[in-house]
C-alpha cells in the first residue's frame, strides 16, 4: 500500500475530515496520511483505540513515535493521557490498549536502526519557552538527534511565520486552527513538505498548538 509516498512533493492531509479504516484488532481504527507497505509499514496515522480495545503484544523494529491526542493509552509500562508524547525504540515491545478509550497520532518504522533510547513526556506540564526571534510563540522540545527535532508549538492567535526546513519539514494541527499558504487548517490537518520547500502559517483567532518535525526527510 502506498499513500503519499512520494516524498519529494508536498502532502496534505485533512485527516478529520477522512472515513475510519479498520486495523486487523478489533475495535482500533486509522485514519492514514502517509504509508509505506501493508500491516508492517514505514507509516503516518492517527488512531482511535475504542473503550476496552487493545493489541497483541508486539515488538517495534522500525520504532514506534505517538502523541496521545485524546483519552488514556495503556500498556504494561503505564498510562499516557492525553497530552503524552512517546518514543519507543527499535527493538521495544508492549501490548498496548485503552481502556477508556483514545486517540493519538502514531509514526512507525522511521527511527534510526541504533537507536534505543527510550522517551515519556507529559506535555501538559512541560515548561514552555518561548521561540527566539517569533513573539506569540512557545516551544516544549520532545527528542532532539543527529537525523531530526521534534518540538510542539503553542502560538498566539493572529501571528504569521514562515516554515519549512532544508532537511525537510512536518506539522499537526493538535488545536487551534490556521492557514497554509492561505489554505485552512484545523486539528488532525496534517502537512509533509519535502527539504527546502517553505510556506506562511497564520494562526486564527484561538491559540493554535501544533506537533512539528523537522530536518528528517533528507533520506526519505
Amino acid at each position: 500500500m502506498l499513500v503519499n509516498a512520494d516524498f519529494s512533493r508536498r502532502a496534505v492531509v485533512h485527516a478529520a475530515r477522512l472515513a475510519w479504516v479498520p486495523s486487523p484488532m478489533a475495535g482500533v481504527e486509522r485514519r492514514m496520511l502517509d504509508r509505506i507497505g501493508d500491516e508492517v509499514a514505514r507509516a503516518t496515522s492517527i488512531v482511535r483505540y475504542a473503550a476496552n480495545s487493545s493489541f497483541s503484544p508486539h515488538t517495534h523494529d522500525g520504532g514506534e513515535e505517538f502523541l496521545v491526542l485524546d483519552g488514556v493509552f495503556q500498556d504494561e509500562h503505564g498510562d499516557y493521557p492525553k497530552g503524552t508524547y512517546v518514543r519507543n525504540p527499535p527493538t521495544s515491545r508492549h501490548t498496548p490498549g485503552a481502556k477508556q478509550g483514545c486517540l493519538l497520532f502514531v509514526k512507525l518504522h522511521q527511527f534510526d536502526p541504533a537507536d534505543r533510547r527510550f522517551v515519556r513526556i507529559d506535555t501538559a506540564s512541560a515548561e514552555r519557552t518561548p521561540a527566539p526571534g517569533h513573539d506569540g510563540i512557545e516551544v516544549v522540545p520532545l527528542f532532539e538527534d543527529a537525523r531530526e527535532t521534534v518540538e510542539l508549538r503553542y502560538v498566539a492567535p493572529g501571528v504569521s511565520f514562515e516554515i519549512g526546513d532544508p532537511g525537510g519539514f512536518e506539522l499537526l494541527v493538535i488545536e487551534g486552527n490556521c492557514t497554509v499558504d492561505n489554505e485552512d487548517f484545523t486539528p488532525q490537518s496534517w502537512l509533509r513538505m519535502p527539504p527546502g520547500d517553505r510556506a506562511r502559517l497564520v494562526t486564527g483567532s484561538s491559540p493554535t498548538t501544533l506537533w512539528i518535525k523537522s530536518r528528517h526527510l533528507r533520506e526519505a
